[in-house]
């Protein structure tokens, strides 16, 4: 076991995964390790957006490398944007909180009726008040999917009807649950997410509605891989957030039981043996030319971002980049502002290569350093993202373009031409990727337009 180390490529002899360079975090030191095959878990990449519900540490780092390898990379515009969380409280903050979606089973979301309406909740009677998704989804309430209550939320706050100082939340209501089934039973269901909402927020749940607002919180988008759970790099694996096999443009519920567990204990173990019975795996070793260029390739760039002592901190830029993808490929997109968020993007890492201030020193611990690597990879990665949501000419799921819409408002997809995963190859600095289209065949579902009226 090699704890507190992060993949910074991946080394390929002979077209194989036969292993990895690293760089040890606590003493800053790169050090390659050889194998048969190399397993890839290192979940998703929500971070891109900077402030999510992901640990801090979450990177796209090992997936974008393995890209640049050759394995391709799937529907990276599938971002889910989850409702119920503690909404933004200042320019500073650097992470997000998640409530549980078993809330919305007894709150009730609403908002004032009346733009720019300051009054305390509780000052607000029910006739100014606009329970806004059971008033548009009368058959669902508030427990349409995650997508459509997200962008309804954004929605009624782009409208002025936002709560709080910020004016970016709604109110998620426990007002009648505790009042039709009282206040102990309310606290046997939710009893410790009030208490962690109380933590963080001051403000008592049974008191006062909760306020809630979407954040970034799971990456349906990943590495291809096949049935067995192997990329297009032969001998790479890739399991958990950190592939795309699960999910379509929805995330599906229990997605940390399906993928961390099926994946690890259900497949892997077997599938991975088919793989090294099949193939020719030569004897290796780390001294061998390949991974010494892997390993000089990736002190260079270490070295490179040391060096520029620039004027900009990395969470700056970090920030930027952030704001740019939830404004412009978030919970809603349309095609003048992705074409605005490449240039946008393209421009920002180009600043960050001749102004991004990195402190201290290589050999040592150094987190800004870390995080460097990581955002100099997600202000690459931004840019593929807005290219797949710019080919994909429909609406779906977390996807969802202002140009492909219902009467209604809602997602409208497009079976015919769309019904495919798109995968990307990367074809080096500066060009445009590689489109691939692998087609879905659904032999016992029959598709159809999505309502929750």
């Amino acid at each position: 076991m090699f704890s507190r180390r992060e993949m910074l490529d991946l080394v390929l002899v002979n077209e194989q995964a036969r292993g990895i360079v690293v760089r040890n975090l606590v003493t800053g030191e790169i050090e390659s390790h050889g194998a048969d095959a190399v397993v890839l878990c290192t979940g998703g990449y929500a971070n891109v957006f900077f402030l999510s519900t992901n640990a801090m540490a979450c990177n796209v780092t090992a997936n974008y490398r393995a890209y640049q390898k050759g394995a391709l990379f799937a529907n990276p515009c599938f971002t889910q944007i989850h409702p119920t969380c503690i909404p933004v409280h200042g320019t500073y903050q650097s992470k997000l909180t998640l409530m549980s979606e078993s809330l919305r089973n007894d709150g009730r979301v609403w908002v004032p009726k009346t733009a720019g309406d300051k009054r305390s909740p509780d000052q607000i009677p029910e006739s100014d008040r606009d329970y806004f998704l059971e008033r548009k989804y009368p058959s669902f309430g508030n427990l349409v999917p995650r997508d459509v209550a997200s962008r309804n939320a954004k929605e009624q706050c782009d409208l002025g009807k936002g709560v709080g100082e910020t004016g970016l939340a709604v109110y998620l209501d426990f007002r009648d649950a505790i009042s039709r089934d009282g206040k102990d039973v309310i606290g046997q269901k939710y009893g410790n997410l009030f208490q962690m909402y109380e933590k963080i927020t001051a403000d008592d749940p049974y008191e006062k509605p909760m306020m809630i607002y979407p954040a970034v919180h799971y990456a349906m988008g990943g590495l291809w891989v096949d049935y067995n759970l192997m990329s297009t790099v032969p001998g790479l694996f890739v399991l958990g957030e950190a592939n795309f096999s699960d999910h379509g443009a929805n995330r599906l519920g229990a997605s940390a039981l399906m993928q961390g567990l099926a994946d690890g204990y259900f497949v892997i173990p077997y599938t991975i043996g088919g793989y090294f019975a099949g193939a020719q795996l030569p004897k290796i070793t780390t001294t061998q030319s390949e991974f010494t260029s892997a390993a000089r390739k990736a002190s260079d760039r270490t070295q490179r971002l040391l060096s520029i002592n620039g004027k900009r901190t990395v969470d700056d830029f970090h920030r930027e980049l952030g704001g740019i993808l939830w404004e412009y490929c978030g919970m809603a997109r349309n095609d003048e502002g992705l074409a605005k968020a490449r240039t946008l993007i393209q421009s920002l890492r180009s600043e960050f290569w001749k102004n991004v201030k990195v402190p201290g020193v290589e050999r040592d611990l150094n987190q800004s350093l870390e995080r460097a690597g990581r955002v100099a990879d997600f202000l690459e990665f931004g840019e593929l993202m807005v290219i797949d949501a710019l080919a994909r000419r429909e609406s779906c799921g977390g996807h969802f373009n202002e140009g492909f819409q219902t009467e209604e408002n809602e997602a409208l997809r497009d079976d015919d031409n769309f019904c495919h995963v798109a995968a990307w190859e990367y074809a080096g600095e500066g060009k445009d990727p590689q489109f691939h289209k692998e087609p879905l065949v659904f032999e016992n579902v029959k598709l159809t337009q999505r309502s929750y009226k």
